[in-house]
């Protein structure tokens, strides 16, 4: 039964038992507190919380999910994989034990024939918590399990909670039985290899008032309205109806597993490493395109991190294979035809995709040959002073800075006989970890307790006005100060103010939230910030500037109108510059992200290369000349599924309800959805000057313009730049160009010669500094202190020049100068000193230490350098004792 089957026969059964199907969240998660939709039930936390009131009594849904906590764990077990899909049924305050474990127990074991999935009952076991009698009951008296195929295991196994105070309750877990040849028998408790959780069955019906682990927690008492939460793995439940022994072999997978092997000529099953190898580009190709279908792009933070190092991981793998050049547009187009029944939409934004991963994979590419490099020097450098180990803190620069992967450079390494010094490396790469978390931590206290806004939220939806009115009346419901709900603020705090009706704009798709005031009987707010917590609510961040505020009083919100119309010249612009991006370079050019507020406008869009000049003024003159024409702008409310048959641009990674708002500029020219502010006409937008154009990203360019009066402003500034310039280069402003490359031409030439009577200056030192030489031993030693000079440069060349001078002696060179106020040496030798054992580098490298500092270098060059100035003469001693 293939993966698709499996999901369309699971949300057939629970639409047809009054389920409303719910439509799979993005991976982008909208909690601030984690980066991705990690379980199925993410979605439904706020309904299952009572932060949010449920908008259906009960719920199905397929949920993509991904983890990568346990990514270097992928491809080694059955059971790791990045990206998974749960199949899950919720009920709030509906249904309760009795009507979960039915509806579970009769999808499970239904004929297939009759929509169901048709497992075995005698191969079915399920675990209960250990207080939970009545689950046990059910068990049997429902399924007509016998007592013996029935389990009890504690809180750690077989209890649910978010780890935070709120609902909890015991759960059920199904297990199926693979049989004799997957372990001992005795059930779950017994050997969970051969037992394998299919499905959890989560009976929320306690409140907890403290958390303090996983096991350790109070009771306050019974969920005033209990809850169903349940989750079936969908990979699981495939791999065991193909009758295949782990994820990597179901039919939404393996395409690629295949692929890898014929691209690299190696066969699945003959090597366990080369296996491993496989697991993993096909697991971390298929996330990736998943990741990137949810809008996530590859970056060096957040998501687009992790998207980054999927992608990289797959290369280093694909290498691994010996496969050593390009391989993404293949493996892509593998994971897009398997996914695709399940997902039509990758499909659909597959050329964005595509355009993601193989600009990735070129970059990355260059980088592991820009890394081979810097690492081959590394090596060179360990090599050169002895030691036996590279530097934990190099092969972690390599890996944090460069993307180079820990495991090419213990192979590289390995071939130069060299160690890995893992244990500094491991230090560095767990300090770096320990930041991470304890910034999600910090993040995490901040950000989780959303549960102030469960009493306003459960009271409506905030009603936003601000589309047609710039004032609105309305009452205040809620005062939070300091994350706590108060009954009053008075002149001088800061407080957020929860209201029933606003005209001012949350910010949302792209666009800063509103300025503006909140006034009512004796008191006036300026709004700071408005944002919407939790889907519904609208907050408004105030300073009381006067007065005294509390609830239940009459407020009226005023909207900054100059504000709001740059934000609108802003957001209809972003529109016309996307249209006027995809007129001039191709559909490819699809926005990746926007960010816009008065005045200003910035766009991020799908391109692998820098725009010409030509290119930029084109795409200015196609958005200049949409807003002269006057278009008309008109905005529509209609179901999602509507508007995309009409042809609504869904901008790629942004979630959408059911009924959606589109944008029309100009009837199709730009048709987007967007629950944006926008001005009526396009000639209300004033000016579109695009001011810059950069990349942020392999595959992702960005442009920056100001609108409306910004526009004209710097505009005019530019022209009395120009101005001044004439007047002081005394020439008119057509020739100006000509006559700046003229003076340009001429300094360069000036400093040409400025720097030829330098260096004739410098070498005229040489032959003095050679003279200085002393004879320690049977060898030739210069050393000396040089005062001040420009640069490093200018003391290796003396150091060189003397050493030419000293060539057929058996001679080293030791110069040290003061260049920016910190002392540096350059040592240089003669071939017939390194014959008979001076070695510049490590003469560096002690003179280094005394200046209190590093070096070192090669035999015959080598450099080094601290922050003691006054050290300088006990360094020059240092390369005496050194010779002796």
């Amino acid at each position: 039964m293939q993966t698709a089957e499996i999901s369309r026969r699971y949300l057939d059964f629970f639409a047809e038992r009054g389920h409303s199907v719910v439509p799979s969240a993005s991976l982008v998660s909208d909690d601030p507190t984690v980066m991705f939709t990690i379980a199925g039930m993410v979605p439904f936390v706020p309904y299952l919380t009572g932060l949010v009131p449920p908008p259906w009594p009960r719920a199905t849904s397929l949920q993509r999910c991904i983890r990568t906590n346990d990514i270097e764990e992928v491809g080694k077990t059955a059971r790791h994989g990045t990206f998974f899909q749960m199949l899950g049924n919720w009920s709030f305050g509906d249904y309760f034990k009795e009507g979960a474990i039915e509806y579970a127990w009769d999808f499970l074991t239904k004929p297939e024939a009759d929509g169901g999935l048709g497992f075995a009952e005698r191969d079915l076991w399920v675990t209960v918590y250990e207080d939970d009698d009545e689950a046990a009951a059910l068990w049997q008296r429902v399924a007509g399990l016998p007592a013996e195929r029935i389990q009890r295991m504690g809180k750690a196994d077989n209890y649910w909670h978010t780890g935070q105070p709120g609902p909890g309750g015991p759960c059920s877990e199904i297990y199926l039985d693979r049989g004799p040849a997957y372990g001992k028998d005795g059930g779950p408790i017994v050997d969970d290899d051969r037992f394998t959780e299919i499905w959890n069955l989560v009976f929320m019906q306690e409140l907890l008032s403290d958390v303090r682990t996983k096991t350790d927690f109070d009771v306050a008492g019974p969920l005033p309205k209990k809850n169903i939460d349940t989750g079936m793995g969908l990979e699981r439940v495939a791999m065991f109806k193909q009758g295949v022994e782990n994820m990597y072999e179901t039919d939404e997978v393996r395409p690629v597993l295949d692929l890898a092997g014929t691209m690299s000529g190696r066969r699945y099953g003959a090597s366990h490493e080369d296996d491993v190898r496989m697991r993993v580009v096909a697991d971390h190709v298929r996330s990736s395109l998943m990741l990137m279908m949810d809008g996530v792009s590859p970056s060096n933070e957040g998501r687009g991190y992790i998207l980054r190092r999927l992608l990289r991981r797959s290369i280093r793998a694909m290498r691994l294979l010996g496969v050593e050049g390009p391989s993404f547009e293949h493996l892509f187009a593998a994971s897009r035809d398997a996914m695709k029944a399940s997902y039509p939409e990758v499909g659909s934004d597959y050329s964005h995709i595509e355009q993601l991963a193989l600009g990735e994979e070129e970059t990355f590419l260059r980088t592991l040959s820009a890394g081979t490099a810097i690492l081959d020097v590394a090596v060179e450098q360990t090599k050169g002073s002895g030691a036996a180990k590279l530097p934990g803190d190099t092969a972690f620069l390599l890996h944090d800075t460069y993307g180079f992967p820990i495991e090419l450079t213990l192979e590289t390494a390995e071939e130069a006989g060299l160690d890995v010094d893992r244990e500094a490396f491991d230090r560095l790469m767990g300090e770096q970890r320990s930041r991470a978390k304890a910034d999600a931590k910090s993040k995490k206290r901040v950000l989780a307790d959303r549960s102030v806004y469960a009493g306003f939220r459960a009271k409506g939806e905030t009603v936003f006005r601000g589309y047609t009115e710039l004032q609105a009346d309305s009452e205040i419901i809620g005062l939070i100060l300091d994350g706590a709900p108060v009954s009053r603020a008075s002149a001088g705090q800061t407080v957020e103010v929860i209201l029933t009706e606003t005209s001012l704009y949350a910010e949302a798709g792209g666009q800063a939230p509103d300025r503006g005031t909140i006034v009512g009987d004796g008191f006036s707010l300026e709004v700071l910030d408005v944002q919407r917590p939790v889907k519904g609510l609208v907050s408004h961040t105030v300073r009381v500037a006067s007065g005294e505020v509390g609830v239940g009083e009459r407020a009226t919100t005023i909207v900054d109108a100059d504000y709001r119309r740059g934000a609108t010249q802003a957001h209809s612009g972003t529109h016309i510059v996307h249209a006027a991006l995809r007129q001039v370079l191709g559909p490819t050019a699809h926005q990746a992200g926007s960010f816009n507020k008065a005045g200003y406008l910035r766009l991020d869009f799908g391109w692998n290369k820098a725009l010409s000049p030509e290119t930029r003024t084109e795409i200015e003159e196609v958005s200049n000349l949409a807003v002269r024409d006057d278009l008309q702008v008109v905005t529509r409310e209609m179901p999602l599924d509507e508007a995309k048959a009409m042809g609504a641009m869904a901008l790629f990674g942004e979630k959408y309800g059911d009924v959606v708002r589109v944008v029309d500029i100009g009837g199709p020219w730009s048709r987007e959805l967007c629950a944006g502010t926008h001005v009526s006409s396009s000639s209300e937008i004033g000016m579109i000057n695009l001011v810059g154009e950069s990349s942020v990203g392999a595959s992702n360019r960005r442009v920056e313009s100001l609108v409306g009066i910004e526009a004209f402003r710097q505009f005019a500034a530019e022209r009395a730049l120009v101005a001044e310039l004439s007047r002081n280069l005394k020439a008119r402003p057509e020739d100006l160009v000509d006559r700046i490359g003229e003076l340009s031409a001429n300094l360069k030439a000036a400093e040409k010669k400025i720097q030829a009577f330098e260096a004739s200056a410098l070498q005229g030192r040489v032959p003095e500094l050679a003279g200085t030489a002393q004879r320690i031993g049977d060898t030739l030693l210069v050393a000396r202190s040089l005062g001040s000079l420009g640069s490093a440069d200018e003391l290796r060349q003396l150091a060189t020049g003397v050493r030419g001078q000293l060539q057929q002696e058996r001679a080293v060179v030791a110069l040290v100068a003061d260049v920016g106020g910190k002392p540096v040496a350059i040592v240089a030798t003669t071939q017939s000193a390194r014959d008979g054992g001076a070695n510049a580098g490590a003469i560096a490298k002690r003179m280094a230490g005394v200046l209190g500092g590093g070096g070192g270098g090669k035999p015959d060059l080598a450099q080094g350098g601290g922050s003691d100035l006054t050290a300088i003469p006990a360094a020059l001693d240092a390369v005496r004792d050194e010779l002796r």
